[in-house]
């Protein structure tokens, strides 16, 4: 039997109660005999979205043996709210129970503390593995099996039905929309995201004239009863009239013809960009990474590439794509375009001189100018949200999804998590509220001076004239609700740990294999060690006089198989971001370690 580390698991508690079980409570006894995978996890999150589909293919493999949890561990307000988590989990097709865990009482418990964070849990109930980020399905699928086999041969595993129970199916014409497109003769266009295909509505905006694609997930081109979608979202106009549409979980930008009614694909493999891959050449043969809105801005196609925090374009004329801005760092930082910082950009519309960018983890509204250089109208990073109008300085926005170009030269944003419509006017600076009681609003578009707006929990197309005055609301400012970790002043021991999975060693064929990313807000609260490096451990230290604040820290490593015989093998990438708050007080730690794969001998 493997020698591992054992830690009794904590008990799951979550104040929302549990989902997809048929309304039974669950507790780990319960589960005793099954190997238990807790996915910590919030809908904001696109890395989370990711690892929701790296467990698809696991979870069907050993699913009389597994038993995925998803533990939803809000960041944002609104993702604290019940309603709001029982839409995330059919929009995005979750097949195992999920905990509601607004007050974060398990995320606490397990000393979680990045989105997203997996922990198995062995059969007799130990925690025996811990993962932070993407691209660790082959590692636990690793240590299923070696799991498996421990415990049949002990008489500790326990087979059969888990406890997943599908909730009804819902009648509706559109489920889960995400973005809409006027066609030429005054009907739309939507992505019907959940239901992965394209749906051709009457002028009316809820006559439904046809669909493109066959409505089930997965990634083929042809007519509109052969293409197949996953998670659709963005659209735009190509000029030779062909719509491009964001293939979201597909990873891929695609082209529909409206007269043959024939899907291609114009960018991207289908397989998910990785740290390492090629950030330009042949559309075709470049990964992207949940491309998810799209727009036409100086003779280009933008994508906003969710999933690793950049804008992309592609150029019909020579059939590229190539990185235009961003550095796969999140966070907000303005600059030329190849300095520049975003948080999973989901909208875009372009307007005169300016692309503007809709960028959701950072509450930001953003914009990228002719020479490709970024700027922010609105908003000041990954922890501050809300609702709030007035200048733009001190405006705020919670998780926007969308932005629209206004006539009048201002912007319509969808605010998503406030269920509200804002505007934002460059001449004024100022940020106003159009409209309010709308539910996630993901995008609009201009029709004869009206704004008709995509209200993606709502299933519908929603008509709105554009007020002549705002509406006024109560102001609400709010920052993510996180326990600070007390640190120590002085040197603080900064240790990423990872464990290569078994089987795998560290990839230095070509050398480091390992790479760290430090930073602070403020920049002040480091007066040593901040920057990039090849070390997974390093010594912070804390300036003196700056008692809080937040570490951003983003760690990568690669590994490959660990077989002398196999010319070439399979290697795999393993990243995080985290930002931790900490406190600095006399009784605080001098270590801080976080777990990008393993778990910590030291803890």
């Amino acid at each position: 039997m493997t020698a591992r580390a054992r830690v009794r698991a904590p008990e799951l508690t979550g104040k929302g109660g549990w989902l997809n079980t048929g309304d039974r409570q669950y507790t780990l006894a319960d589960l005793r005999g099954r190997i238990v995978i807790l996915d910590f996890w919030t809908f904001c999150c696109v890395n989370c979205l990711h690892v929701l589909d790296e467990l698809r293919e696991l979870e069907e493999k050993h699913r009389n043996t597994v038993v995925i949890i998803g533990v939803h561990s809000p960041k944002f307000v609104h993702e604290a709210e019940h309603q709001a988590v029982v839409d995330a989990v059919e929009r995005y097709e979750v097949h195992h129970p999920v905990l509601d865990d607004p007050e974060l009482a398990t995320w606490k418990q397990y000393a979680v503390r990045a989105w997203p964070t997996l922990v198995v849990v062995d059969p007799e109930g130990y925690v025996v593995a811990q993962h932070a980020g993407e691209g660790h399905a082959h590692a636990i699928e690793k240590l299923v099996e070696e799991l498996e086999a421990d415990h049949a041969a002990k008489g500790t595993l326990r087979r059969g039905d888990g406890p997943y129970v599908a909730p009804e199916p819902v009648a509706t014409h559109l489920r889960f929309p995400g973005k809409a497109l006027v066609l030429p003769d005054g009907g739309f266009l939507v992505s019907d995201t959940t239901r992965h295909r394209l749906v051709e509505l009457d002028a009316d905006g809820e006559t439904v004239r046809g669909h493109f694609g066959t409505g089930g997930r997965g990634f083929a081109d042809g007519g509109r009863d052969e293409a197949r979608f996953s998670e659709p979202q963005g659209l735009a106009v190509l000029p030779d009239g062909r719509i491009a549409v964001g293939d979201t979980v597909n990873h891929a930008i695609r082209a529909l013809d409206l007269v043959t009614g024939v899907t291609t694909t114009l960018a991207g493999t289908g397989r998910q960009w990785w740290q390492g891959s090629a950030t330009s050449g042949p559309a075709t043969e470049v990964d992207l990474s949940s491309p998810w809105d799209i727009a036409w801005f100086e003779d280009r196609l933008w994508i906003a590439m969710a999933g690793v925090h950049q804008l992309w374009t592609y150029d019909p004329a020579e059939g590229t794509v190539r990185v235009a801005a961003g550095t796969t760092n999140e966070g907000l930082v303005d600059g030329p375009g190849d300095e520049a910082w975003f948080a999973q950009p989901s909208g875009l519309a372009a307007a005169g001189d300016r692309l503007w960018v809709a960028d959701s983890e950072t509450s930001a509204l953003r914009y990228v100018d002719r020479e490709g250089a970024v700027h922010t109208a609105v908003g000041t990073g990954l922890f501050d949200f809300g609702h709030r109008d007035g200048p733009a300085a001190e405006a705020l926005l919670q998780h926007p999804l969308g932005v629209t170009a206004l006539p009048d030269g201002s912007v319509a944003v969808s605010d998503t998590y406030n269920h509200a419509l804002r505007r934002y006017d460059p001449e004024s600076g100022e940020v106003t509220t159009l409209a309010t009681d709308l539910r996630e609003p993901s995008g609009g578009v201009l029709v004869d001076g009206d704004l008709v707006v995509v209200e993606s929990a709502r299933h519908r197309l929603t008509r709105l004239r554009l007020p002549e005055e705002a509406v006024r609301v109560a102001d609400r400012a709010h920052r993510t609700q996180r326990a600070a970790t007390e640190v120590a002043a002085g040197t603080l021991r900064l240790d990423v740990v990872f464990q290569a999975p078994a089987g795998q060693k560290l990839d230095t064929r070509y050398g480091p294999s390992t790479r760290l990313l430090v930073s602070s807000t403020p920049p002040e609260l480091l007066a040593e060690g901040s920057g990039p490096g090849t070390d997974l451990s390093r010594d912070l230290v804390l300036a003196d006089g700056v008692t809080e604040g937040v570490l951003h820290v983003s760690a990568m490593a690669a590994s490959c198989d660990d077989d002398p015989a196999n010319e070439y093998p399979a290697c795999h990438v393993h990243q995080q971001d985290w930002g931790v708050p900490v406190s600095v007080t006399a009784a605080g730690t001098s270590r801080l370690p976080l777990v990008l794969a393993g778990m910590d001998e030291q803890g």
